[in-house]
């Protein structure tokens, strides 16, 4: 991953000589820091999901919200992020925890710098892959959202295999009529066959063919 994108690393941890130190290691390797004394500190930074979050690195312990507890409101917002906790000495339990909760990974402090710098960049190449399933989405819902109410019931079922004259009876319209609007719909949605529509919409909504 090239730090040099334009992505950041979160940082969340009450403990201001140990955010300085990670501060500059991850200087040092070419990554925008912002850093946070607590939990209620980055929430009130941020009313939305950060569109420059590689990656949250979060300490498992502190007062009056602790990481655990910020995971779950952040779960509870929709947010999946990319989390990193930090623990110290007797947390494995509360580790297992964060991880079963979706964290990538934990570090048991002391860590050693390579130790963090693998995994900032294993949970680094989450969140890519995140923003591309984000933007595939996004893009095919974009262009089925060109169709018509009748064109959508039509890719629906010409997308779960069913024949002209099939969708022509299950929707009480002539197949020459289904015929139409099935050319309709692959010009709309750029889909060169039946498979491409289908994989374009379950690219918008995995349920959307149930």
């Amino acid at each position: 991953m090239n730090p040099t994108q334009d992505l950041s690393i979160h940082l969340v941890d009450d403990d201001a000589a140990f955010r300085r130190s990670v501060v500059f290691l991850l200087d040092s390797v070419g990554w925008n820091v912002a850093q946070y004394d607590s939990a209620e500190a980055f929430l009130n930074a941020h009313d939305t999901l950060p569109e420059d979050m590689a990656c949250l690195l979060l300490d498992i312990r502190m007062p009056i919200m602790s990481g655990l507890a910020l995971q779950r409101q952040l779960l509870g917002r929709g947010w999946d992020v990319s989390i990193i906790f930090m623990t110290g000495h007797g947390d494995i339990e509360m580790a297992v925890q964060a991880m079963k909760a979706g964290a990538c990974d934990f570090l048991e402090k002391p860590f050693k710098d390579q130790a963090l710098l693998d995994a900032v960049d294993q949970a680094v190449h989450r969140t890519c892959e995140l923003r591309r399933q984000r933007e595939h989405r996004s893009r095919a819902q974009e262009l089925l959202d060109r169709l018509s109410p009748r064109e959508r019931e039509v890719a629906r079922l010409v997308a779960r295999g069913q024949p002209n004259k099939i969708v022509a009876r299950m929707l009480g319209i002539s197949e020459k009529t289904v015929h139409v609007h099935r050319q309709h719909v692959m010009e709309k949605t750029e889909a060169g066959n039946a498979a491409e529509l289908t994989r374009l919409m379950l690219a918008a909504d995995p349920d959307s063919l149930d």
